[in-house]
């Protein structure tokens, strides 16, 4: 069987990590690459010291190394059309190209395509101009929605209690440029009440595949208090969404969605994830993104039985409609670790104790049987807690790295979020335990996480 070199292009955080550990469990996976990286996916391959925006460095790269195959994972690569010139050289890639992904770089756009195509949203309006903005702003009910148009890590969006805060947020933004260039021009919108959730589809352009629903918690405070994140836990499947509710959001959300972009010339290759709001009249879309969600990521690659390496290669081919894509029964969850500060101004190089590289199976607790071939066996690992063996990395639990790095031997923080430990069970809460039981063996100066990831699920809020 032909082993096949890839190349992984993101942001090098938990995502690319866990997206990396699902694709080495193929037997088709040869060498994995990592643009960007971190000390995770190091453990599966080899981090290259090039962005994922240097597209010209990223084409010589692969061109040289014969490389069979790239994936384009993060917002930013995709919005700079790093697929678009993949395509260009030839070179078999899979991701949406920089039209198709417009739907997330450009919530301006975004909001424009839900009203072309009666999709439901919240009442909205555009601004270029700040004090065209502010004035609006005098003449609406609170709480209000201020979003910056371009991409901003997930931290883009406002939500004012009050003019005063509105006005502030909408200066911070528009004037102040906080979020550079993506604040430009802003969407400002209503304040929709109800629980949010994550709702992922594979699509080859010509059909999709709907994921199993899951739930991010934005807020980095308990109670979905404080500042808006990049997503510091998520929960999979939602016990309170049922099979009528999700059936209801393909018909309604993801085939309109999917159409609208084919019908406009914009089709979409990739993974498609609306966020949701269930709201007392129906799910409605919050925004769209044009890639996995990062914690969310981490949650469906424990949940994933397919071989994700054949789901991609059936995508680029079209012929996902062929491809029977299995999900475990489990549950799964992911709660993230924080830097000090995060998601403001944060502090890099805490070493972090209770976590290693050691040595151990890409496979555990019915994940698989590992490989004996590839970029190296001592590197085929997941991550594994001190103190427990390595073979397991603790009762169902695997983690992911996000913002980490070794430096003189030891592993220290390397970004606002640092790790991902997620972990599987017969029930959420169950899975919910474990995670936390996990995360008491962890330990970096400053480190923050939420202590309330998924208790919402079980005060069924629909």
């Amino acid at each position: 069987m032909e082993k096949l070199k890839i190349l992984i292009i993101g942001a090098g955080g938990g995502r690319e990590h866990a997206i990396g550990w699902k694709i080495a469990q193929s037997d088709r996976a040869g060498e994995l690459f990592f643009a960007r990286g971190n000390a995770g996916t190091a453990t599966l391959g080899t981090n290259l010291d090039i962005k994922e925006t240097e597209i010209s460095k990223l084409i010589e790269f692969a061109q040289r190394e014969e490389i069979d195959l790239i994936l384009v994972v993060s917002d930013d690569a995709l919005a700079m059309g790093v697929v678009d010139e993949f395509q260009k050289s030839d070179l078999r890639v899979w991701g949406p190209t920089k039209a198709a992904a417009q739907l997330e770089w450009s919530k301006a756009f975004s909001k424009d395509f839900m009203h072309r195509h009666n999709l439901p949203t919240a009442k909205f309006e555009i601004f270029t101009d700040f004090e065209k903005a502010k004035n609006y702003l005098t003449k609406q009910v609170l709480p209000i929605v201020i979003k910056a148009s371009g991409l901003a890590q997930g931290k883009g969006v406002v939500i004012c209690e009050s003019k005063p805060s509105a006005e502030k947020a909408l200066e911070d933004i528009m004037v102040k440029k906080i979020f550079g260039d993506s604040g430009s021009e802003v969407v400002i919108e209503e304040f929709l009440t109800g629980p949010e959730i994550s709702i992922h589809a594979f699509s080859d352009g010509k059909s999709y595949k709907m994921f199993p629903p899951s739930q991010d918690h934005k807020r980095i405070g308990k109670g979905d208090t404080g500042l808006n994140t990049g997503g510091m836990g998520v929960i999979a499947p939602l016990p309170f969404i049922t099979k009528e509710l999700m059936q209801k959001i393909e018909k309604e959300i993801v085939a309109p969605t999917l159409e609208g972009m084919k019908s406009e010339g914009r089709t979409f290759t990739g993974i498609l994830y609306p966020g949701l709001i269930l709201t007392k009249d129906g799910p409605k879309i919050l925004e769209y993104n044009a890639r996995f969600g990062d914690p969310e990521a981490q949650t469906y690659m424990r949940l994933l039985e397919t071989d994700l390496l054949e789901i991609i290669e059936n995508s680029i081919d079209q012929k996902l409609d062929q491809t029977e894509i299995k999900w475990k029964k489990d549950f799964a969850c992911n709660i993230v670790l924080a830097s000090g500060g995060y998601p403001g101004n944060y502090e890099k190089g805490k070493v972090i104790k209770g976590v290693n590289l050691s040595p151990a199976p890409l496979h555990s607790n019915g994940e698989g049987k590992a490989r004996g071939e590839g970029v190296g066996d001592s590197k085929k690992n997941h991550l594994a807690l001190k103190g427990t063996p390595p073979q397991q990395g603790g009762e169902g639990i695997v983690i992911f790295h996000a913002g980490t790095k070794m430096e003189n031997k030891k592993l220290v923080t390397n970004g606002g979020r640092v790790l991902g430990v997620s972990a599987t069970g017969d029930s959420l809460k169950d899975a919910l335990e474990k995670s936390y039981k996990a995360i008491e063996k962890i330990s970096f100066e400053g480190m923050q996480y939420r202590k309330d990831i998924g208790g919402k699920a079980f005060k069924n809020l629909v």
